[in-house]
């Protein structure tokens, strides 16, 4: 399993997490698509818009691996603003290529993109 050196491991002051520390046995979780209901949490609507400050930071539009990404926390963002980068994709693969539709993104999550978010600029 990859592991993202200086991807931030949860957001700042939660215990939301973003990273993984170790790969799980019995394999790594599969990635499912989550309905984000517009009656959510405040922190979760927060928590997801840092991830993806901070995954729009650290892998930009590259194509990226999910390595010790969180299959939780990708999750809630996976099928709509992360996508597969590969044709077949493996949703249970530590090493499964993703991307991010930047379009899409930028619609959900303008903070992340404009330097208001979470990491206001700097990187993640």
């Amino acid at each position: 399993m990859l592991k993202h050196r200086g991807f931030p491991s949860r957001l700042p002051s939660s215990d939301y997490s973003f990273t993984i520390r170790r790969e799980n046995k019995a394999g790594a979780t599969k990635l499912i698509t989550r309905e984000r209901y517009a009656d959510r949490r405040p922190a979760d609507r927060r928590a997801d818009a840092g991830f993806m400050e901070a995954l729009w930071l650290y892998f930009g539009e590259a194509e990226f691996e999910r390595g010790n990404l969180d299959a939780g926390r990708l999750s809630w963002l996976f099928g709509r603003e992360v996508v597969p980068a590969e044709d077949p994709f493996d949703p249970e693969s530590y090493d499964a290529l993703l991307r991010i539709d930047v379009d899409r993104a930028r619609a959900s999550f303008p903070e992340a993109f404009d330097g208001t978010g979470i990491w206001e600029g700097k990187s993640a």
